[in-house]
């Protein structure tokens, strides 16, 4: 007999007016080209040009004048190389030049799914049974490249949910990459990406024990114009680049609200995508809460495992994951330690659970298998849909099942609070399969979630229609242990 569950009648959609200004470089060539035409404007001419620009996009963008003269920045090199003083250009030449390095990208205009769910850090002013809560969604635009977005609701004391208003504008964050590195954790992490020690050797001999990210990327920079490269070894090198970028903290302006914060693509390890971000509060050792999320990093023929930590929604960090346990997709950390360790799920072999402990939030080793497919709706694999729930019967994991035609359902199981890797109970019968009405999409047939909440008695369950479009479930959790314990 199938769980009893509520689906709300509400719709998260793609939203194609969500745009952000991007940096734009169309080569060095046609960069040039492009300067030497500006330059032979007057001043007159290059204040009307950018009049008109402004006109036309300074509604959209807050402080877009700002992002044309960062941009302009960016191809300084270019314009010195043409022996054009960079210093004495007009600002508003310099601000054209950089509109003309810059265009608007649609984060949102394909899909808005994958939908994570957690407790806001502000619960004041609330009623009796609400609470405030924080919803990502992975938004993907022109393309397929994901990024993670934000919005913000309250949940009732009937669980409906009122969300609030969306900011006007998109804030694109600021970037630091980490100062130092540890050579030896590098090394090791280099190994684990399988990347042969005779590309990576004289490199890591030339660096100190804890070297500076400029170091690194000016040798293989250097060793990258090398036009007697071969093929294999400009690949490790490019790999080698990619792995240094992927540390990096970034930083939104306090004056935007969360709806208008976005963690777009940044290094090149996820330059094809953030995909399927996994957020959870988690409780430390003295009760103090920080924010955890799993991603996997894309771009275009790598993953790498991430993790992104937060105290604000403001700062982020980023760091990659490490370890013979970080690997492939689905990671999910648990949001208190086990006995003293942390705690993750993971699915390193694409098709069964596993769980993970370690010291660190960063390095998973030696994975153990929990869980198979068991029923037929999930004979081709059985994954995680995000962080698991402590209850007073135990850790409450949702999780998905991939059946015939691919057909992609979600269910639940109750694992033991002192030794996760054992099962107390695990629903026969999906809990969530799509509907008639949910089967088209970009990929058809499917149902996910990156996470969910409990409140009032209820499992709060966002989830992603056909990886289109999202919406939420409830589901009551006397009915829900009912079926799990029997």
């Amino acid at each position: 007999m199938r769980v009893p569950i509520q689906r709300k009648n509400i719709q998260f959609l793609p939203d194609s007016s969500r745009v952000v200004a991007r940096y734009f470089m169309n080569g060095d060539l046609r960069t040039r080209n492009l300067v030497s035409r500006i330059m032979l404007l007057d001043e007159e001419q290059v204040h009307l040009a950018l009049e008109r620009t402004l006109r036309e996009f300074a509604s959209r963008h807050r402080n877009i004048s700002r992002l044309f003269y960062k941009h302009c920045n960016n191809i300084r090199g270019i314009i010195e190389s043409m022996e054009i003083n960079f210093d004495e250009l007009s600002e508003e030449r310099k601000m054209l030049i950089g509109s003309y390095s810059t265009m608007e990208y649609s984060l949102e205009s394909a899909a808005f799914f994958n939908p994570s769910i957690i407790e806001d850090f502000d619960q004041t002013y609330l009623e009796k049974g609400e609470k405030r809560v924080l919803i990502s969604f992975r938004a993907t635009g022109e393309g397929h490249i994901s990024s993670i977005v934000f919005r913000r609701a309250i949940l009732d004391a009937n669980n409906d949910i009122h969300m609030s208003k969306i900011g006007d504008y998109i804030d694109m964050a600021e970037i630091s990459h980490k100062s130092l590195y540890d050579k030896a954790r590098f090394i090791k992490r280099l190994k684990e990406m399988h990347i042969p020690e005779k590309y990576s050797k004289n490199i890591m001999d030339e660096l100190p024990d804890r070297f500076e990210y400029y170091s690194l990327k000016n040798i293989v920079n250097n060793l990258l114009l090398d036009k007697q490269l071969t093929a294999a070894r400009k690949i490790a090198l490019e790999e080698i680049t990619w792995l240094v970028d992927s540390f990096y903290d970034i930083q939104f302006h306090k004056d935007s609200d969360i709806t208008e914060r976005v963690i777009f693509p940044i290094s090149d390890s996820e330059s094809r995508g953030i995909e399927d971000a996994r957020f959870v509060r988690f409780l430390g050792d003295e009760s103090s809460h920080i924010v955890y999320a799993t991603y996997t990093a894309y771009n275009g023929h790598c993953i790498m495992p991430k993790l992104i930590s937060t105290e604000d929604f403001y700062t982020f960090r980023i760091m990659p994951l490490r370890g013979n346990g970080a690997q492939d997709k689905n990671l999910a950390l648990f949001p208190r330690k086990i006995k003293g360790k942390y705690a993750m799920l993971s699915r390193i072999d694409g098709v069964n659970n596993y769980l993970m402990y370690s010291d660190r939030p960063t390095l998973w080793k030696d994975p153990v298998l929990i869980q198979e497919p068991k029923f037929a709706w999930e004979f081709t694999q059985i994954g995680n849909c995000g962080s698991p729930l402590w209850t007073e019967k135990g850790w409450l994991l949702i999780t998905h099942g991939v059946g015939p035609m691919r057909q992609y359902s979600i269910g639940a199981s109750l694992l033991d609070h002192d030794d996760p890797s054992k099962e107390i109970g695990r629903l026969k019968e999906p809990l969530l399969m799509p509907l008639e009405t949910e089967r088209n999409g970009y990929v058809p047939n499917v149902v996910y979630s990156c996470g969910s909440l409990i409140h009032n008695n209820s499992l709060i369950l966002p989830y992603a229609v056909s990886d289109y479009s999202s919406t939420y479930a409830v589901v009551d959790l006397d009915d829900l242990f009912e079926a799990l314990l029997n």
